[in-house]
């Protein structure tokens, strides 16, 4: 029946208007302000200003807790004394170690990890996805299950360092071993954020690389490479952050000799008792490296400019 011949006008509106009621209080924000309708102005007021208070009490203990450890080191040594304990005949060594060995791990995984990132990143094939959780694997290991690992694999009576004794390469305690720890720990930083910014190129650019006849390697070398070198610098920053830190594995494979596999991190260790001044130097100069490689992904300085960098592979190119 219309409204308009509706014999009962006053109780058809009456029902429509209970109808639409209902059908408002049915809905969870209707709900919610009913419920918030049934306190008083200022009790709802002391209980937003509460709640707004935890917040940014739990965010002030949270960023007190992340920062009063690395305040502490310089709070506990003078500049003039770290400038001297720097100086010091251990720190020079294990940063040199430290600068050598990093260095040949980040050329090798860039030789290696850059076309196995291209690979991954370009091609679709069944257990893609068990390989890229592999990849990760090395980020959830303890450091001592890297450093046994890589004993069990490459040392004397491992799996390949049986044979490479016979033709007398040794690799357990050496600085090659350094170099294998840092990059079985490094690699991950490095090859997933590879793989998304070789995901993140136009395949519209490839496309039309391949338009004009060239073939995968010049479309590798001349567009794919170019316009992911951002998020490659940034990967291999990353990986190289993760590798001058590198304690565990490196311990448990390569040991912590002066001069031959003392890194930075070895050399903290081995100066906590012996001297705590130096111990504290040289992690007052890791945090200042390491400050520095992470502004540097944060200014998006000419090699990181163009994109935006998560340390687990999240690259969003800003130059489109």
């Amino acid at each position: 029946m219309a409204r308009a011949d509706c014999p009962l006008p006053a109780r058809c509106r009456a029902g429509d208007e209970a109808s639409a009621a209902g059908a408002s209080l049915r809905t969870p924000r209707a709900r919610a302000q009913r419920t918030c309708g049934a306190a008083p102005r200022g009790v709802r007021g002391a209980v937003r200003r509460a709640f707004h208070a935890g917040l940014w009490a739990c965010a002030a203990l949270a960023v007190a807790f992340l920062l009063l450890p690395v305040l502490a080191i310089f709070l506990r040594v003078t500049p003039t004394t770290l400038v001297g304990e720097l100086n010091d005949r251990v720190v020079l060594d294990a940063l040199v170690v430290t600068a050598k060995t990093n260095a040949i791990a980040i050329v090798l995984l860039l030789v290696v990890g850059t076309p196995a990132a291209y690979l991954l990143a370009s091609t679709r094939f069944r257990g893609r996805a068990l390989v890229l959780t592999l990849i990760e694997l090395p980020l959830v290991l303890p450091p001592a299950v890297a450093g046994i690992g890589l004993l069990a694999a490459f040392g004397r009576a491992g799996l390949l360092g049986s044979s490479l004794d016979v033709l007398g390469v040794a690799l357990p305690f050496s600085q090659a071993a350094v170099v294998l720890a840092v990059l079985f720990v490094a690699s991950p930083f490095y090859l997933r954020t590879a793989v998304a910014a070789f995901e993140s190129v136009d395949r519209d650019l490839i496309d039309a690389a391949r338009t004009l006849r060239a073939g995968p390697a010049r479309t590798f070398a001349l567009v794919a490479l170019p316009v992911a070198s951002a998020g490659l610098g940034a990967g291999a920053a990353l990986a190289f952050a993760r590798g001058i830190g590198e304690f565990g594995a490196t311990i448990m494979f390569a040991g912590s000799v002066r001069g031959a596999t003392q890194t930075l991190p070895l050399a903290i260790y081995a100066q906590f008792d012996q001297n705590f001044d130096v111990a504290l130097a040289i992690g007052a100069l890791l945090v200042v490296v390491s400050a520095v490689l992470l502004l540097l992904l944060k200014l998006r300085l000419p090699w990181a400019r163009s994109a935006s960098i998560s340390p687990f592979g999240a690259v969003r190119s800003t130059s489109r």
